[in-house]
């Protein structure tokens, strides 16, 4: 099984000075990881190019991760859980989350490395502790509404804010008693079978699974007076949780784009040493979206 690579306006000369970044995943071919990456690159007068390389599986790609020229990579469903076979060494984070999604590469005693990653909760903590900063409110009790790999993230991004409280609801709830399961040493997360058991209203709702598999009705009956609604899917930008919870004045709504930033922020950091050129990443996704293509 081969890969499908999308490129973009690929400078010159890129590939034979600078470092090949990507993106990997199935079904991305809407990513807006390369328009923020190579805006950043642009900024920084680096000669570096992030592209968009689709595969089935992860072995589908691994011959990108071995090249020399290979830089790093965002990872994406559905190889969050196998990318670290690729691996050297895994951060402590992202071994207790158990998902992928940032391929760094390091060096060591003139050894080249891949250190695997997951800048998903980061991004994710950053805006809960910008919440919590805004409105001086301590949240109490915090929900995840599925149970795929970006929920492993929501989940410790949660704990780490020191949300009391964790409720994890999926479709299939052994799949989310399996996520409970794995971080039970860490923290308790509980399961519960459908949203009209939750037993409180949460203070931070965070949504990660497609739009397309909700509708508003389904989030009727979750929203108190107030908190923080966090989106991580982002085609459409507005999802039916989000419009939801847009009807309810008290909450503060963050889209998947947003949440797609600011994990990209650190994935940066990561890859360049350089601070992340924030303003010029986020001006690049909205001269993205006013192009007449663009959803």
């Amino acid at each position: 099984m081969g890969t499908q690579v999308i490129v973009t306006e690929q400078q010159p000369g890129a590939e034979l000075t600078g470092k090949q970044f990507h993106i990997f995943g199935s079904g991305i071919s809407f990513s807006m990881s390369p328009t923020i990456h190579n805006a950043a690159f642009k900024h920084h007068q680096l000669p570096h190019f992030y592209d968009i390389r689709e595969s089935p599986g992860i072995d589908g790609v691994a011959h990108l991760i071995q090249d020399g020229r290979f830089g790093g990579a965002s990872v994406t469903m559905p190889h969050k859980l196998q990318v670290h076979k690729y691996c050297d060494e895994i951060t402590e984070t992202a071994e207790s989350i158990g998902a992928i999604n940032t391929l760094v590469v390091k060096s060591k005693d003139g050894k080249r490395f891949i250190m695997g990653d997951n800048t998903d909760w980061s991004g994710l903590y950053n805006i809960m502790r910008n919440h919590i900063d805004k409105t001086g409110r301590k949240p109490e009790t915090g929900l995840v509404i599925g149970a795929g790999g970006a929920s492993r993230a929501a989940l410790y991004s949660l704990y780490r804010a020191q949300v009391k409280d964790i409720y994890l609801v999926n479709r299939t709830q052994s799949k989310a008693e399996g996520v409970q399961e794995a971080f039970k040493s860490l923290f308790t997360i509980k399961v519960i079978q459908s949203l009209e058991d939750l037993p409180m209203k949460p203070d931070i709702i965070v949504g990660t699974i497609p739009a397309d598999t909700t509708t508003e009705a389904r989030f009727a009956n979750i929203f108190g007076a107030q908190g923080l609604c966090i989106e991580m899917a982002y085609k459409p930008r507005i999802t039916p949780l989000l419009k939801m919870a847009q009807r309810h004045p008290g909450w503060e709504t963050v889209t998947g784009v947003e949440v797609l930033l600011s994990q990209a922020f650190d994935q940066y950091l990561s890859w360049t040493n350089k601070e992340a050129p924030k303003e010029i990443m986020l001006d690049a996704v909205m001269a993205h979206e006013r192009r007449p293509a663009a959803l």
